[in-house]
């Protein structure tokens, strides 16, 4: 890990980051998020009668849309092509929980950590808003960067914090 700032340049100006002499490698990110929900919200994705429709279904296709456009939503993200995107959800019933585990691939010269964010986050926001009409103290987060592979700096894996 670098403890410089890379979207900065010398003078302290925003700019995008330039790739273009980067190896182009196979990158991966994966991101876990979760979100808490009552227990009648919980029920209505369990039955699947939900007025929206299946909502995890939704969510799931709402994320792996979100991932493409990620670059048009974070300002200095570089638009990459992606060659897999995954969600998967688990159901935690009795802790009242939704986990989304988003995952993101590339061949190219920059990472995809900010495609699985995206996703995994905007999969929880979709599931927030299909339910909200039964719950809306539900609690989104945390989502966090699990693990990434490839470019430069390899492999990166989350450890449990100390501090």
């Amino acid at each position: 890990m670098s403890n410089e700032l890379t979207h900065f340049d010398a003078a302290g100006q925003a700019h995008m980051v330039d790739v273009g002499n980067k190896a182009h490698t196979k990158r991966e990110a994966t991101v876990t998020g979760s979100i808490t929900l009552s227990d009648l919200a919980l029920q209505k994705v369990l039955q699947g009668d939900s007025k929206k429709g299946d909502v995890l279904g939704i969510a799931r296709i709402a994320g792996i849309m979100a991932s493409k456009k990620t670059s048009e939503l974070i300002p200095l993200c570089h638009p990459i092509a992606l060659t897999k995107v995954s969600i998967e959800f688990t159901i935690q019933e009795r802790l009242g929980r939704i986990d989304c585990r988003a995952m993101a691939q590339t061949v190219g010269p920059t990472g995809v950590e900010m495609e699985a964010l995206t996703a995994a986050s905007v999969a929880l926001l979709t599931i927030y808003d299909m339910l909200k009409a039964v719950d809306r103290a539900m609690v989104i987060g945390p989502i966090a960067l699990e693990e990434k592979l490839g470019g430069k700096s390899g492999h990166w894996q989350r450890q449990a914090r100390t501090d």
